[in-house]
């Protein structure tokens, strides 16, 4: 059994930053970095994946089950997710990734697209999932996405971005991010279980089963209360924050 603290940081990094938006490879990277962890093993993150699929998924259920009454809402979803599909797989046959992935990238891309969200957040209110999510828009917000392949932009914080400047209201357009991590966690769950079969490491065990299930609890926890806050509040908590950590990386980085 793996390290219990290193699963435990592991699943609450995921469940946390899977849905808020703040950059999740940030917080890995500097979290791992601090505590000194052993590199994420691919079983970890596809277990921690899994937990947030499934807890997006239990949280939905009701739309999910309705299918026939929401079926064009989740066509629309799965139309959404095609720009990432495509892109994240040139960006791994090319082995973009690691090009990506450096501390001064994720500094400068948690600021900007903070400042991003920002700028976002101060368009009119109004529109909503049940009238406005057209195929027009989903298709922007879907190249929205495309961008958070770029380590530090957060995958749930750009397409909040692009709803927000399509003037979905705040909690709508956290919606329209949960939705879509439906087809992009399936997505990384199903690629990452292709390759531990492809080496032939497909096992479960006890520290698999413990990942899913505390990823599973931090997400649904995450995804519940986020959506009560953006009830009352705006994204400017947030914002600080990103502005905050991003700084600090960049502080790393050039002194």
């Amino acid at each position: 059994m793996e390290n219990f603290f290193q699963i435990f940081v592991i699943s609450i990094i995921q469940g946390i930053t899977e849905f808020l938006p703040v950059s999740s490879s940030a917080h890995l990277n500097l979290i791992s970095n601090f505590f000194e962890l052993q590199k994420e093993s691919l079983m970890l993150s596809v277990s921690a994946h899994t937990g947030s699929l499934l807890a997006v998924l239990l949280f939905f259920k009701k739309e999910i089950v309705d299918f026939g009454k929401n079926q064009k809402l989740f066509f629309k979803i799965i139309f959404a997710s095609i720009p990432l599909f495509l892109f994240g797989y040139l960006i791994v046959k090319y082995n973009l990734v690691s090009d990506l992935s450096t501390y001064k990238v994720i500094g400068w891309t948690t600021i900007i697209f903070g400042i991003l969200l920002y700028f976002a957040d101060k368009f009119d209110l109004g529109q909503k999932i049940e009238n406005n999510f057209t195929p027009k828009n989903a298709f922007i917000i879907g190249f929205f996405q495309v961008l958070a392949l770029i380590p530090g932009v957060s995958r749930s914080g750009i397409i909040m971005t692009g709803a927000r400047f399509l003037k979905f209201n705040r909690e709508d357009s956290a919606k329209i991010s949960f939705l879509m991590s439906i087809p992009a966690l399936a997505g990384a769950a199903i690629y990452g279980i292709y390759s531990l079969i492809g080496e032939g490491n497909f096992l479960l065990n006890i520290s698999s089963i413990l990942t899913v299930g505390l990823s599973f609890v931090f997400s649904y926890i995450t995804i519940k209360y986020f959506l009560i806050y953006l009830k009352r509040f705006n994204f400017n908590l947030i914002i600080g924050y990103r502005l905050i950590l991003g700084a600090i990386i960049l502080l790393m980085v050039y002194l």
